[in-house]
């Protein structure tokens, strides 16, 4: 499997001191920034942080249309191990990068420290409409944006059309639908499951998105926490069946025994990101024809809610003494030229032009028995619940969430105790930092 579109988000620790940072001021002192904007963006050499690995052949193509142009790609880590080593160059005032990938939930928090670039300085608003909702979103603060959208993960239902033909079971359209699936597809098959899940907090997130919730709400410094509103309740309770039915497979994703459920059928389907099917593609290529896509199942019949679940932006760092050619460079990888290039690797693109192209929707996928899937993902970003805010200190709260939600997949507890668990020591850990959280 490659990483490049693995968006898991979850794992590993918090980023030390980062909060602190946060509300201290921020980035790295004097940086240069002054004559930042003055920078020639046909000039300069850059350093990019990114673990995509699509980012350095974008890099190449755009050196080649800017000869004066060096930029040098570093791989300095996956999700929160970048995110540390970031941190930690901020920190120390030296070796921070002009460019870094951050996925969308790790945003607000450097953005907050300061550790970022506003991007409206070199335009970016009149990007408004380039970009899928989800996306767009994701990367404003209030009126600043903090980074320009590399890619996208509105979610559907990928499931082995195989494994519902077999037991005679209908494609569920909605999470009561779902619930009895597998019901259905564990009685015909005690080793089959609909799914698997041991805890995961980018999916519970993007769950409650979907069903309305709205449990982050940020304002400044002033933060505000409620894992019990009406989307968080009826994921927990729907999700709590499952888990008390044992009718999701105790197996962790990204596994080499996960990639041998689905392939082998004894995980039925998957309710995640569009960057999927390269996945499956490299990870499951035995089960190819089988799979099919879906709309993500509704709390409500004819409803057609969706949430994001990953995807990364690309941020220019208030370090860098070269912004305006970071900047320009950023727009080429997210609408520009570098945009064909992401989607030639597989990529899913954020772009709407891209999304709404003839030739996108149109593309038949081998795969999945010829179906044309980007009509059924592009149509998901169209319909991601608007509103969804993430915390300031959202990669801290994920690094919690195993030893706090997740404990209702492998004790008594239950999955509503397990977020009020989260919920109160995300706003211990927040009041801790300098927010004021309730």
């Amino acid at each position: 499997m490659t990483t490049t579109f693995r968006r898991t988000l979850l794992r590993g620790t918090a980023l030390a001191g980062a909060l602190a940072l946060a509300l201290t001021a921020c980035s790295s002192g004097d940086s240069g920034s002054d004559d930042a904007s003055s920078a020639a963006p046909d000039s300069g050499s850059l350093t990019v942080w990114a673990w995509d690995n699509t980012v350095q052949p974008i890099a190449d193509a755009y050196t080649a249309e800017h000869p004066d142009v060096t930029i040098e790609v570093v791989n300095a880590g996956t999700g929160n191990d970048q995110y540390t080593a970031l941190q930690n160059a901020i920190a120390a005032g030296s070796g921070v990068p002009d460019v870094a990938q951050i996925e969308y939930y790790a945003l607000p928090q450097f953005a907050i420290a300061g550790s970022l670039a506003d991007l409206t300085e070199f335009g970016a608003d009149s990007l408004d409409g380039t970009f899928s909702p989800g996306p767009w979103n994701a990367v404003h603060q209030g009126d600043a944006i903090y980074g320009l959208p590399a890619d996208s993960g509105p979610m559907a239902l990928f499931y082995n059309e195989s494994v519902f033909t077999k037991y005679g079971i209908a494609i569920p359209t909605t999470w009561d639908e779902y619930l009895a699936a597998a019901r259905a597809i564990h009685a015909a098959d005690p080793n089959a499951y609909i799914t698997n899940d041991t805890g995961d907090a980018g999916f519970t997130t993007s769950m409650i998105w979907q069903a309305g919730g709205n449990p982050f709400t940020v304002d400044g410094t002033d933060v505000g926490i409620d894992l019990a509103d009406e989307g968080s309740t009826k994921f927990a309770e729907l999700w709590q069946q499952l888990i008390d039915e044992d009718l999701l497979a105790p197996i962790s994703s990204w596994s080499d025994e996960w990639y041998q459920g689905l392939g082998d059928g004894t995980i039925a389907t998957l309710t995640i990101g569009a960057w999927m099917p390269g996945n499956l593609e490299s990870g499951v290529p035995d089960a190819a024809g089988d799979w099919r896509v879906a709309q993500m199942p509704q709390w409500e019949a004819g409803a057609s809610d969706t949430a994001e679940n990953g995807g990364s932006s690309l941020a220019v760092t208030e370090a860098s003494e070269q912004k305006a050619l970071a900047y320009d460079f950023l727009e080429y990888l997210s609408a520009g030229g570098g945009v064909q290039i992401r989607i030639d690797g597989g990529g899913f693109p954020a772009t709407t032009a891209d999304l709404e192209s003839e030739e996108f929707l149109n593309k038949e996928f081998d795969y999945f028995g010829g179906q044309k899937v980007n009509e059924v993902l592009s149509q998901s970003a169209a319909d991601v619940v608007t509103g969804w805010q993430y915390l300031p200190f959202q990669v801290y709260a994920n690094s919690i969430f195993n030893d706090t939600v997740g404990q209702a997949y492998v004790s008594g507890t239950t999955l509503v105790d397990g977020l009020a668990a989260w919920q109160q020591q995300s706003i211990d850990y927040g009041n801790e930092q300098g927010f004021t959280v309730k």
